[in-house]
């Protein structure tokens, strides 16, 4: 399959900037250069959002709540946003929170983690259980479904949505789902999608080294199941998963190992590759129609876990 021509449009463009040097930047500089997502589509329109803080490992940890217009009790979805574990946050994923919150009629809430250098693995990891247990705690007040909880995050999010869908089963808390978009699934070894993908396609091999060697700047071992999901010794008795992959992404290979690794173990798991197109594109609504059709495929499979009956 040929890049898709839109994605090409945008790496083209973004080709005529300067590339930064991933040998000598700092973490602060690459945030800046994320940005918001302001110049992305918004995504859909939710009957309210809000932001709140509750107690975490580290301090206040910030959550936003996506509320769909629907009855409820309504059924949950904690999201983990992606940026490599070292950027990004609630602003740059509002527009999948909102198209989740609306099409899969969850009430979507988006985590906003601890970032690395400044608090690498396993921060965010520690972040991620401690709001997937107030979650539970708190659903009624918030107006959610404890009994109707799946887990979504995209890239470095998608790491953490596995790595908590693992942390979940450990302590016995039941998961409709997890939605893993592009996930990051192993951090101690690099796939062949590296080689074929690692350059040209916007998410960079580079970009992975350096986005690894600051999360786990705390002496944390990259084969740890907990940076690397894909290192479990058991699947078995995860929650079913929906896997997106894209065909020219660095990661492509070990988000479908994923799946498959799930599959062997006899855990449903729906795997999309989807053709021609980048890492990231999920987040490009406006510029990537696909986006569209990905976010539509994730919202209907989360809206089936939930109607399922309960795990």
């Amino acid at each position: 399959m040929t890049l898709d021509p839109h994605a090409q449009a945008l790496l083209q463009a973004m080709a005529a900037l300067p590339a930064p040097d991933f040998t000598t930047l700092a973490a602060a500089d690459y945030r800046a250069m994320t940005g918001s997502g302001g110049l992305l589509a918004p995504g859909d329109a939710v009957a309210h959002s809000e932001d709140r803080e509750i107690a975490g490992p580290g301090g206040p940890l910030r959550l936003r709540l996506y509320y769909p217009d629907a009855p409820g009790p309504l059924p949950l979805t904690l999201f983990l946003h992606g940026g490599g574990f070292v950027a990004c946050g609630l602003d740059t994923h509002d527009n999948i929170c909102r198209c989740l919150a609306v099409r899969a009629q969850t009430l979507v809430v988006s985590v906003d983690y601890r970032l690395a250098p400044e608090a690498p693995f396993p921060a965010a990891v520690q972040d991620a259980v401690a709001a997937l247990e107030w979650l539970r705690a708190h659903a009624g007040e918030i107006g959610g479904d404890a009994q109707r909880i799946a887990v979504a995050g995209d890239s470095a999010g998608g790491n953490l949505a596995a790595v908590l869908a693992q942390q979940a089963k450990v302590r016995g808390w039941p998961l409709r789902h997890q939605l893993l978009l592009y996930p990051v699934t192993d951090c101690a070894e690099e796939s062949a999608s590296y080689a074929a993908c690692g350059t040209g396609y916007l998410l960079t091999a580079e970009m992975m080294r350096w986005f690894r060697s600051l999360y786990l700047s705390g002496g944390g071992d990259a084969a740890d199941p907990r940076a690397s999901p894909l290192r479990a010794k058991d699947f078995g008795g995860l929650a079913p998963a929906t896997i997106v992959t894209a065909e020219y992404d660095p990661l492509r290979d070990e988000g479908e190992a994923y799946a498959l690794s799930l599959r062997l173990a006899g855990v449903p798991a729906a795997l999309h590759r989807w053709s021609g197109q980048i890492h990231g594109f999920i987040s490009m609504l406006g510029a990537i129609p696909a986006a569209e059709d990905t976010l539509d495929l994730a919202a209907a499979a989360l809206r089936r876990a939930f109607a399922a009956q309960g795990r």
